[in-house]
């Protein structure tokens, strides 16, 4: 027995170090993350789009661009087509950009430094998560430090694995490490919890089925925030190209190098929608485990209202994504409140407010 406890307490001393190497490692790959930037915004694509987008005067010389060619007799001054166009529908025919290097050698070095950084990372914390398993001899998310590890390494996966399909989801390479080195460094510092066993009520399998989809959805609709974030930026950086207007330097260099406002809407649109069904399970998954543990399906828990209030907040949104009058801007803003929702059924409901969730502590 006391062999037993002493290896369960070295597990669980291996796992603190393991997420503590990870953090490391996460901050070198945040560093090689912002060089690739960096080195990116003094690319020769970086510097045409400022050029690009320099000398408009008024929404007509925004499509144009004055090239001088080398003559016999001199120079003569050729017109490049549109860059940018308007549909009539109202969208915009805008190209996605190169990504974060610009097309720069040191910074496609730096990016992709930056990606095997948080693949290595993200196998240290998969150890440490799994390490706290073996330590406690369950599901290793009975609290909410456990949650926030397997939290974050699920949202790296999720990064990974799209990068694995050939995805263009580059651009959040950046704000996910940043992301995961702030949940990680509020999960050992507010939120840690030393290995212990579970109250009597969840000990079950459905332990296992509806908290891990509840960690997978999200960290999907994570993914789907970020996307949706940096639409509403790039959008916006396109409509002021389109009525004419001069953005800054930085705006440009960072913006001409981001998906196309209308790729990045599509996929938040996409990845929301394709998890969505999995919220809805993980619902009915809690409802029907509060009926083994506690004798009723639904009790107005705080937990469980709240659950269903986000899950209101996306139907809401894939619904209006799906009207024509709530396409753009105004749809993206319910994604963005969704997923508050999100957020607050986590953080807030489980620090502020109490009810039968809180058992498993902070």
């Amino acid at each position: 027995m006391n062999l037993a406890a002493t290896t369960n307490e070295s597990l669980a001393h291996t796992s603190n170090y393991l997420i503590y190497s990870s953090m490391a490692v996460y901050m070198l790959a945040f560093f090689a993350s912002m060089a690739e930037w960096l080195f990116g915004s003094r690319s020769k694509v970086a510097r045409t789009a400022a050029a690009l987008t320099g000398g408009a005067q008024d929404a007509k010389d925004v499509g144009t661009v004055k090239v001088e060619v080398a003559t016999k007799g001199g120079t003569a001054v050729l017109e490049r087509p549109k860059i940018i166009t308007r549909s009539t529908s109202g969208t915009r025919d805008v190209p996605d950009g190169p990504g974060a290097s610009g097309g720069d050698e040191k910074g496609d070095l730096y990016g992709r430094i930056a990606v095997s950084l948080t693949v290595l990372a993200f196998l240290i914390e998969f150890s440490g998560v799994l390490t706290r398993a073996l330590s406690v001899q369950r599901a290793p998310w009975g609290n909410m430090y456990e949650f926030n590890l397997t939290f974050s390494t699920v949202a790296v996966g999720v990064y990974l694995t799209l990068l694995a399909l050939k995805k263009n989801v580059g651009w959040l390479g950046l704000p996910l490490v940043t992301t995961v080195l702030l949940d990680l460094g509020l999960a050992v510092t507010v939120l840690y919890t030393a290995s212990d066993q579970l109250v009597p009520a969840l000990h079950s399998y459905w332990l296992w089925i509806h908290v891990s989809t509840a960690i997978f959805c999200g960290a999907v609709f994570y993914v789907g925030a970020v996307a949706t974030i940096l639409y509403l930026f790039r959008d916006r950086y396109e409509a002021k190209l389109a009525e004419g207007g001069k953005p800054g330097n930085f705006a440009t260099s960072v913006m001409e190098r981001l998906p196309a406002a209308s790729s990045l809407d599509k996929f938040a649109y996409r990845v929301n929608a394709a998890v969505f069904p999995l919220w809805t399970f993980t619902i009915i998954a809690g409802a029907i485990w509060a009926g083994d543990a506690w004798g009723r399906y639904w009790g107005w828990d705080p937990k469980e209202v709240w659950s269903f209030i986000t899950w209101v907040a996306y139907a809401c949104y894939l619904h209006a994504r799906a009207t024509a009058g709530w396409k753009g801007r105004k749809a993206a803003t319910l994604a963005l409140i969704a997923f508050g929702c999100w957020l607050f059924n986590y953080y807030g409901v489980n620090i502020f407010v109490n009810g039968k969730h809180s058992y498993a502590g902070v």
